[in-house]
């Protein structure tokens, strides 16, 4: 009992991480059926600059939770201009074009972000600086830190705060207008441009809050960090239903407690050799049957292609 409540507080914990990230690619989704593959660089970069800002402040003197809210705001800024430029130049010209095109464009703009960072920050780990002291907790047997409670408690509001963009705020009506019939939310006035640019801007801004979790998380950051990051979180929405809110994030959470699950029950049993080393295995496990006896996810409804 007290592994297996260890191991959901664990899922817990990292399906919160890959909730926010998937609530990137489901919003994109959701209103222009594509699925930006570049996110996960997007979440990259936003640890990394968080770093950096980070660890310079601190290095200054300045107190740590000045740093570190400096860092997280350097961290979404940058992210949001990356957003509304990946979707101004790589992606506004290809609207019209075979679905296959942007496909394609947006794994090429994951590379680029990619060399990008590797020339920017160098091919090396980078360590993520302390800025919380790390407590444990015990209850019933399982342990958490003042770490886990933090992430769970911020993805859990930023989670709650799109959800009021998404359904009390003009935006959010337009968004889902645009999502619903982009023709006919343009005869009423909607300007699509601006709606869908916005939609790459807020879900950016939710992968920098994402990636400055994941550098508190696991202290260490590198280039090429968002490309397994990036394909779970993208398993994640998949799971709950691409382009379904509430979908992602169900996803996620239960994406993060069946890895969890997976490594320390399987393990056990295969003696560590599917264990936590080879946790990845368990997404794509999940991914493949979701695409076998569900395409359109646990929340998803099948639809038909757009005009």
């Amino acid at each position: 009992m007290e592994t297996f409540l260890q191991q959901i507080i664990n899922g817990l914990v990292q399906g919160s991480i890959y909730a926010l990230v998937a609530l990137g690619y489901t919003m994109v989704y959701g209103i222009m059926g594509l699925i930006n593959f570049a996110h996960g660089e997007v979440v990259m970069i936003g640890t990394l600059v968080a770093i950096t800002v980070i660890g310079g402040l601190m290095a200054a003197g300045v107190p740590a939770v000045v740093a570190g809210g400096t860092g997280v705001l350097a961290a979404v800024v940058v992210c949001m201009a990356i957003g509304w430029w990946l979707e101004r130049v790589a992606y506004r010209p290809l609207r019209h074009a075979p679905r296959l095109t942007p496909l394609i464009t947006a794994i090429g703009m994951s590379i680029v972000l990619q060399n990008v960072a590797m020339i920017v920050w160098g091919r090396n780990y980078r360590t993520f600086p302390s800025l919380i002291r790390s407590e444990s907790f015990e209850v019933a047997g399982a342990s958490f830190t003042t770490v886990q409670v933090m992430i769970v408690s911020v993805s859990t509001l930023m989670m709650a705060g799109l959800l009021l963009l998404i359904y009390r705020t003009k935006l959010g009506m337009a968004m889902r207008a645009t999502a619903q019939n982009p023709q006919v939310a343009s005869l009423m006035g909607v300007n699509i441009d601006r709606v869908i640019a916005a939609a790459f801007v807020v879900g950016s801004a939710l992968g920098a809050v994402a990636g400055v979790m994941v550098g508190s998380y696991y202290e260490i950051a590198h280039y090429q960090m968002g490309s397994m990051l990036g394909l779970k979180a993208f398993t994640a929405a998949v799971l709950g239903g691409i382009g379904n809110i509430a979908g992602a994030v169900a996803g996620g959470v239960l994406l993060g407690i069946i890895e969890a699950l997976g490594a320390g029950y399987i393990g056990d049993l295969t003696h560590g050799f599917l264990g936590s080393h080879y946790q990845d295995i368990f997404a794509f496990i999940v991914l493949i049957g979701v695409l076998m006896f569900r395409p359109s996810g646990l929340f998803g409804e099948k639809t038909g292609d757009r005009a």
